[in-house]
């Protein structure tokens, strides 16, 4: 799977990683259901972070299309409410 973060690249997760990638996920669905922006952002930080660890940063010159796209750990609410209405498994899918 090939996830991008918006502002910043590509990385390429595989095996273990992506199930670690679904319970921060569900963190920043919570965190849009409270209405809270400030746990929407810490979430995302989260979530960031472990695809960096998790992840193999794709170079720049390899072209592949991004499986899924990480919102900026700054998007509003009311984005990442839009990104989550758009499919019924959150963010990353399961």
């Amino acid at each position: 799977m090939i996830v991008r973060i918006l502002g910043e690249g590509q990385w390429r997760i595989e095996g273990p990683g992506q199930a670690e990638l679904n319970a921060l996920d569900d963190a920043v669905e919570a965190a849009v259901t409270a209405d809270d922006q400030e746990q929407l952002a810490q979430a995302l930080r989260q979530l960031h972070d472990k695809v960096r660890a998790v992840g193999t940063e794709v170079p720049d010159v390899e072209l592949s299309d991004s499986d899924l796209i990480l919102p900026e750990t700054d998007a509003s609410l009311a984005e990442v409410r839009a990104l989550l209405s758009e499919n019924d498994e959150g963010l990353i899918p399961s």
